[in-house]
């Protein structure tokens, strides 16, 4: 597997009219910031309460089956990566009020980079039941999203096809 390349200027790159610069990835890297989907996406992603998660998962999933529809392999991953944020943070804020994982501030040697870094993490509190029935909204749209063949073939063929880049 390719690692998603953060040293790309995507502030300037229309990854539509350049997939071969598309690296999928682990999990939700570059969710916010390969363009244009981020900025497709990004507008109907929601997640604070279920009433709005449901409407959110349900949108950005048919964005998802639109972009296949389209061919478009990269838009397709994106969604996939919004759906999974989704219920990645929604379960982030479940378990930590106020979505605050780790500890204190970043170290100086670590500022920039995302993670844990060696700071502790917080004990979890009581789940939130409202942000963890929001999690299992968007988990059901991500499920159907990592199960998909179409999908699946997509993105063998798009690490196939671009394994040199």
């Amino acid at each position: 597997m390719r690692e998603f390349d953060y040293d790309l200027d995507y502030k300037n790159l229309d990854l539509r009219k350049q997939p071969e610069l598309y690296r999928v990835g682990r999990g939700e890297q570059g969710v916010l910031l390969v363009e244009p989907y981020k900025s497709e996406i990004l507008p109907h992603w929601r997640f604070a309460t279920p009433d709005v998660a449901q409407p959110s998962s349900d949108h950005i999933y048919q964005m998802f089956l639109n972009y296949l529809a389209d061919d478009d392999f990269v838009g397709a991953d994106m969604a996939r990566k919004f759906l999974q944020m989704g219920y990645t943070r929604a379960r982030r804020y479940a378990n930590h009020k106020g979505g605050k994982k780790y500890k204190g501030a970043v170290p100086d040697d670590k500022k920039g980079q995302s993670g844990a870094h060696g700071r502790e993490e917080l004990p979890r509190q009581k789940e939130d039941p409202i942000k963890a029935e929001s999690a299992r909204i968007f988990k059901e749209k991500w499920d159907l999203c990592r199960e998909n063949e179409t999908y699946l073939e997509m993105k063998k063929a798009h690490r196939e096809k671009y394994k040199d880049c």
